[in-house]
C-alpha cells in the first residue's frame, strides 16, 4: 500500500513538473521574454536619452532604443506563428529600474543606468547564446542574428563604466580620499572668468546631440 501511494505521488509530481519545464524552455517562451527585454531597453534607453547628464550616456540610450526597436520588430515577425503578440509588457525588474531611475539625476542617474545595462545585457547575452545553440529553427536563427548587437551593447556599457579611452561616465580616477577629481569643483557656480564650475574640466564626452523628436 505504501509503495502504491509513493508511486502515485511520483507520477503526480512528474505530471505537474515536466510540462512547466517544457514551457519555460520553449521557443515561444524565449520570444516572449525577448519581447519584454526589447520593450524595456526601448523605454530605458529613451529615458537615458532625455535625462542622462553625460552626452555619451545620452547617445548610448538613443542607440539602445533604436537597436531594440529593430530587434523587437523581428521578434514579433518570427513569433506571429507562435501566438506572440505585439505588446508593451515589461518584466518586474525593468519596472523597478524605471522607478529607481526616475528618482535620480545627474551622475547618479548615469551610474545607475549603466550598472543596470551591464547586469541586464550579461543575462541577455547568456540567454541568447543558449538559444542560438538550440535546434529551434527560426527562433534559434533569430537569437544568433541578434547576439552580436547584444554583445556590442554590453561592451559599450562596460566601456562607459570603466571610463575607457573613448570616454565614459567616470574617466577621471578617484583620488586617495575617494573624491572624483573631475567633479571636485562642482556645484560652485561660475568662476571669476565666467566659466561654469559645475561642468567638468576637459569634458571627455564631446558635444551633446539634440534630443530625438517626439
Amino acid at each position: 500500500m505504501k509503495n502504491s501511494i509513493l508511486l502515485l505521488s511520483c507520477v503526480a509530481i512528474a505530471t505537474v513538473t515536466i510540462p512547466r519545464l517544457a514551457i519555460a524552455d520553449s521557443p515561444r517562451h524565449f520570444l516572449q521574454e525577448a519581447l519584454q527585454g526589447d520593450n524595456a531597453e526601448i523605454m530605458l534607453g529613451g529615458l537615458a536619452a532625455e535625462r542622462a547628464r553625460s552626452p555619451r550616456v545620452k547617445e548610448y540610450g538613443r542607440m539602445l532604443a533604436s537597436d531594440h526597436h529593430d530587434a523587437r520588430e523581428e521578434v514579433i515577425r518570427v513569433g506571429q506563428r507562435m501566438g506572440v503578440r505585439r505588446n508593451r509588457d515589461l518584466a518586474p525588474e525593468a519596472k523597478d529600474e524605471r522607478d529607481r531611475l526616475q528618482n535620480l539625476d545627474g551622475r547618479e542617474f548615469d551610474r545607475e543606468f549603466i550598472r543596470y545595462m551591464i547586469q541586464d545585457h550579461r543575462k541577455d547575452v547568456a540567454d541568447f547564446r543558449d538559444e542560438a545553440r538550440e535546434d529551434h529553427g527560426p527562433v534559434s536563427a533569430l537569437a544568433e542574428r541578434q547576439l552580436p548587437t547584444l554583445e556590442k551593447h554590453l561592451e559599450m556599457a562596460m566601456d562607459l563604466d570603466r571610463g575607457g579611452d573613448r570616454g565614459g561616465m567616470d574617466r577621471a580616477r578617484r583620488d586617495s580620499s575617494g573624491n572624483d577629481d573631475r567633479y571636485r569643483d562642482s556645484d560652485r557656480g561660475p568662476d571669476r572668468n565666467g566659466r561654469d564650475m559645475d561642468q567638468p574640466t576637459g569634458n571627455p564626452y564631446g558635444n551633446d546631440r539634440d534630443k530625438p523628436n517626439r
